[in-house]
């Protein structure tokens, strides 16, 4: 029996299995389980997520998932037209031509392994994908290779009969891993070649289909691999270019990829998972504007040691926040901190709540006048001497002059009036979510700012006073309108409003020409917490609320920075252009409020038209001389704790009781019991226990009455 060469039987065995194969092929029924291209890409999830504003406008993107690299699903025919010839070249040349099995290429494998002891792969791009999507394919170490082989056929046939070649080849291009993390040619290219897929040269393209066999190959064996296939190709580029590209593109890392940062701290408040397009009420324009004014103004203040500040910017009438900027300087050293939520000491900027409060209660009226003069009031802690910024004391001011000029010591003597309880209460209805403590933990220094607060609370509340005392929450996402409430009344914020408005009333303090002053219709506050370590100002128009803050995170204080010279420029350049083009109008006047002329005796300031809620207008403001004093015993302060010191004698300790506004014939009790007369000062031995003191006339009649405790 002749014996035929090996060779002969090898080519006859493979040209055997060649037809045997192709003829079983060709009776598998395509699953019917194999997903379909609309699922598989619905699947995708990037690993980023993404900020939009209002408009669709991408605004951040913000990585989430850190097991994988992966950006949007890529169109097929976005992606340069030279890596599809690439990939497709390198990894599949017969791909438009077969129906998912290359049945050459697999006689050609196996004729090359029987034959010469070489492996090559014989996977086609359907049968590559067919192993990502079908769980039914077993991976690589799962069974013998014929097994394996077997069941990527079957999955490539059911992939073939029921996707379109353009669908399976964009699919593959999306679903590949490229190098290291990166999945997909989106995060490829804009990673690697730090461009779209789009735009993709040849030399890139070569070096990004040639990293498929291998990804995380070493850069020569890659570098070969590409200027192998261009010279078989005979394409038009040399290897030194692809040398070159590849000294770029494989050093790249991941870091490296520009990503959007305009609103980064509202992203990482708003963003949960992976692939999430989260829309916002944010406008692109204002958000890059605010961000832009806030950098060069914060720039300029760098000599001031002034390093971080933030902006919000508030649409009127729907709440809706159009810009977001938590930081901005470019010397801040704590970048992440959230400017716009983080609390920090107010300053002036609760007074004009607290006059409004002053005047819903008819406590007060714009032309009212209070005394600008040295006080010192006793509290629980001890006695408090509040100071004005400004240490030359005006002496008898109206309302309007004392909160347009930020006077300090009026604002507390209208405390006084209204009582710290009440106003605490008032503040949090307004949305100050942190003043929760007891009155006495704040004190009268509560008119001055002492409580910590928020920029986004500021925006709120200063909104509030724009809509004529009606609030509701401002909001970063669209949404329903929320049921609103009003703790202001209508009429007080209007005068308030208005004072706010006049630049007359900020003279005293600010002058005539200050960067609160507008051209159109505009009402603003600053403030300065102690020691200069926070700078506010607050203002709003019928259309917008703008609320600034500058300072340090930190907490070190700026170096002669006040509200008009650190955070006023910035309002004022916001404002300014929030209004450009737009109508001028002042905010209508409500019923139950009028205007008439008001004089002053003495005439601490001069005759002018003054706004007055009903019933409280007149037209001359009389002050009170010394004898006319509201009488009120002064010391000690109602609730005030009293220790005697061991060390001291007791024959030596005394506790001074005083009432202001007292005559000789009224009188002081303690306890029911008689001290002496309230007309001048008593001084008391104190005894362990619980007191009352009062005022009374001479027929008994109650005018004051305080407790207080001696420990």
């Amino acid at each position: 029996m002749k014996r035929w060469p090996r060779r002969v039987l090898v080519l006859a065995g493979i040209a055997a299995i060649g037809m045997a194969f192709p003829a079983a092929a060709f009776l598998i029924r395509p699953s019917s389980v194999i997903p379909s291209f609309s699922s598989v890409k619905a699947q995708w999830k990037p690993s980023e997520a993404y900020l939009i504003d209002r408009n669709g406008e991408l605004l951040d993107t913000v990585r989430v998932n850190y097991g994988v690299r992966r950006f949007e699903w890529t169109a097929l025919d976005t992606v340069s037209p030279a890596l599809v010839e690439a990939v497709v070249d390198g990894e599949d040349r017969r791909f438009w031509q077969h129906s998912g099995v290359d049945w050459a290429g697999i006689m050609g494998a196996i004729k090359d392994k029987a034959l010469h002891g070489r492996s090559r792969g014989a996977s086609t791009i359907t049968m590559q994908l067919a192993a990502f999507i079908d769980a039914q394919v077993p991976g690589r170490r799962a069974g013998s290779i014929w097994k394996r082989k077997w069941a990527q056929i079957k999955a490539a046939r059911a992939l073939e009969a029921n996707w379109s070649k353009k669908q399976i080849l964009e699919a593959y291009l999306n679903l590949l891993g490229y190098r290291g993390e990166l999945q997909g040619i989106e995060a490829a290219s804009r990673i690697l070649a730090g461009k779209a897929p789009s735009g993709l040269n040849l030399p890139e393209s070569l070096l990004l289909a040639a990293l498929l066999p291998a990804p995380n190959a070493a850069r020569d064996r890659i570098v070969a691999r590409a200027c192998a296939r261009a010279a078989a190709k005979r394409l038009a580029v040399s290897c030194e270019a692809i040398q070159t590209t590849a000294a770029d593109l494989l050093s790249r890392a991941a870091e490296d990829v520009p990503v959007a940062q305009v609103a980064p701290h509202v992203a990482r408040m708003l963003i949960k998972a992976p692939g999430e397009r989260v829309k916002t009420t944010l406008d692109g324009r204002t958000q890059r504007l605010a961000q832009n004014v806030l950098r060069r103004h914060l720039s300029d203040l760098t000599k001031r040691n002034v390093r971080d500040g933030a902006v919000i910017v508030i649409d009127n009438v729907s709440g809706e926040v159009l810009a977001y900027v938590g930081s901005g300087g470019p010397n801040s050293s704590a970048g992440n901190v959230d400017g716009v939520k983080a609390r920090r000491q107010a300053g002036s900027t609760l007074k004009p709540f607290l006059y409004e409060l002053a005047l819903e209660r008819r406590y007060l009226t714009a032309a009212s006048l209070l005394d600008d003069s040295p006080i010192h009031l006793d509290t629980v802690s001890g006695v408090y001497i509040p100071q004005d910024y400004d240490p030359d004391f005006k002496g008898l001011v109206s309302v309007r002059t004392a909160l347009g000029s930020s006077l300090n010591i009026p604002a507390v003597r209208a405390l006084v009036l209204v009582g710290v309880e009440a106003f605490r209460d008032r503040l949090y209805e307004l949305g100050y979510g942190g003043i929760t403590e007891a009155g006495d933990f704040y004190g009268y220094s509560l008119a001055l700012g002492s409580a910590e607060v928020s920029l986004w609370e500021q925006a709120q509340a200063y909104r509030a006073l724009a809509r004529g005392g009606r609030w509701a929450p401002i909001r970063l996402q669209p949404g329903p309108d929320v049921p609103e409430r009003k703790p202001m009344s209508e009429t007080a914020s209007f005068v308030i409003s208005n004072i706010l408005s006049d630049r007359a009333a900020r003279a005293v303090t600010f002058g005539l020409d200050n960067l609160l002053n507008t051209p159109y219709w505009s009402a603003a506050k600053t403030g300065t917490s102690k020691d200069m370590r926070d700078n506010w100002c607050i203002g709003f128009s019928q259309q917008f609320t703008v609320a600034v803050w500058v300072g340090n995170f930190e907490g070190d204080s700026m170096h002669d920075v006040s509200g008009v010279t650190g955070a006023a420029p910035i309002w004022q350049e916001m404002m300014a252009a929030m209004h450009q083009g737009m109508p001028f109008r002042p905010p209508p006047v409500p019923d139950g409020v009028a205007v008439s002329a008001v004089e002053f005796s003495p005439p601490v300031e001069p005759p002018r038209k003054e706004w007055f809620i009903d019933r409280t207008g007149t037209e001359r403001i009389v002050a009170v001389t010394a004898g006319s004093e509201i009488t009120r015993i002064s010391s000690p302060a109602d609730g005030m704790v009293i220790a005697i010191d061991p060390d001291i004698p007791v024959r030596l300790q005394r506790v001074p009781f005083s009432a202001k506004g007292a005559s000789p014939s009224m009188v002081l009790k303690l306890n029911g019991k008689e001290i002496g007369s309230a007309g001048r000062s008593q001084l008391w031995e104190p005894q362990a226990g619980t007191y009352w003191l009062s005022v009374e006339e001479a027929d008994g009649s109650v005018l004051d009455q305080i407790l207080f405790t001696v420990r």
